[in-house]
């Protein structure tokens, strides 16, 4: 069950982008860190995504004590965003390009978005001197998202909260939890709302929910783990600790600038997780070998990935118990 593996502390999950649509990296993605350990695997809410996933697990041979989940957003939330380029106002510097660790911008006579690789992390817009790109909300109705991916048997919805409209956060949690009797996963950070204020609020959200049925994803600095230091996943570590000490009947998973240094720093803080996310620094170590065509047929590309891959969760893992 996928909750135990939260109360025995050996949840590893690899965090494939919420708005990832690219699913040649999702299967591969899912083929290696599977077969490196990472038992739990955070998607975007498309059918063939779980389906990419799925062949991913399959290729790996390790099916069994493996999980899905898939993410939903808020209006406004960053995970449920892309990025747009106005053409009129591109110079084509490509800084834009330099900078995003997704490889989701072509250039030509001007720089293109590739929806599909986007995640929506905004690194692109800080890079452009142009003000010329802006974020596009793609959050979408729950009600016609969910169903088609509960009939495809997922483990877990999760729900980023990062956002003010209280409104429309406890109108789609009704929803969900209306259609999906599950595990559900609230993910949250600080940079809309104060410490006092987000405790309340994911309070409120539990209300409903059986004890430690529901995890509380807490978010450094969402998609922001290019870095494997300790200044990285402070903010992780520190708003896990905010969670900890309000003692929700909830367990804690930490993400956002998540990276090897996580589980060590939260132990040397004395601070009390049962699971850890990683991102965009999973990725980032094996992005040299998924970006090949060849990776799933080329054994040594793989073994090398792996050996990445498996270094960092068993380290994670290791210093979670």
């Amino acid at each position: 069950m996928l909750l135990d593996l939260f109360k025995e502390k050996r949840c590893f999950k690899l965090v494939c982008g919420a708005g990832n649509e690219d699913e040649k990296e999702i299967e591969k993605l899912v083929a290696l860190y599977s077969k490196a350990g990472c038992n739990f695997f955070d998607l975007c809410a498309k059918p063939e995504i779980v389906e990419a996933a799925k062949r991913g697990l399959k290729y790996a041979g390790i099916e069994k004590d493996r999980y899905i989940c898939v993410s939903i957003g808020i209006s406004g939330d960053p995970h449920a965003s892309k990025a747009e380029i106005n053409p009129e106002l591109c110079i084509n510097c490509c800084n834009c390009k330099a900078t995003c660790k997704q490889n989701a911008i072509n250039s030509e006579e001007v720089c293109e978005v590739n929806r599909k690789r986007c995640i929506g992390c905004g690194q692109c817009i800080k890079a452009c001197p142009q003000n010329a790109i802006s974020r596009i909300d793609c959050a979408k109705d729950i009600n016609e998202i969910l169903p088609p991916l509960l009939d495809m048997g997922i483990d877990c919805v999760e729900f980023h909260i990062i956002g003010d409209n209280e409104e429309e956060i406890f109108t789609k949690w009704n929803d969900i939890n209306n259609l999906f009797k599950g595990t559900l996963c609230i993910s949250i950070d600080r940079s809309k709302q104060g410490d006092e204020d987000l405790v309340k609020r994911v309070k409120k959200l539990l209300e409903c929910r059986k004890p430690y049925t529901t995890i509380i994803q807490a978010d450094g600095i969402a998609m922001s783990g290019g870095e494997d230091n300790y200044r990285k996943t402070l903010q992780a570590v520190a708003i896990a600790e905010m969670f900890e000490s309000a003692k929700l009947p909830a367990y804690i998973m930490v993400s956002g600038g998540t990276n090897s240094k996580t589980t060590e720093l939260a132990k040397m803080c004395e601070v009390d997780i049962q699971a850890l996310a990683i991102g965009s620094f999973a990725r980032k170590i094996v992005r040299e070998y998924i970006d090949r065509d060849d990776f799933l047929e080329n054994e040594e590309i793989f073994n090398l990935a792996l050996e990445k891959a498996k270094a960092l969760v068993d380290v994670s893992l290791r210093n979670l118990k």
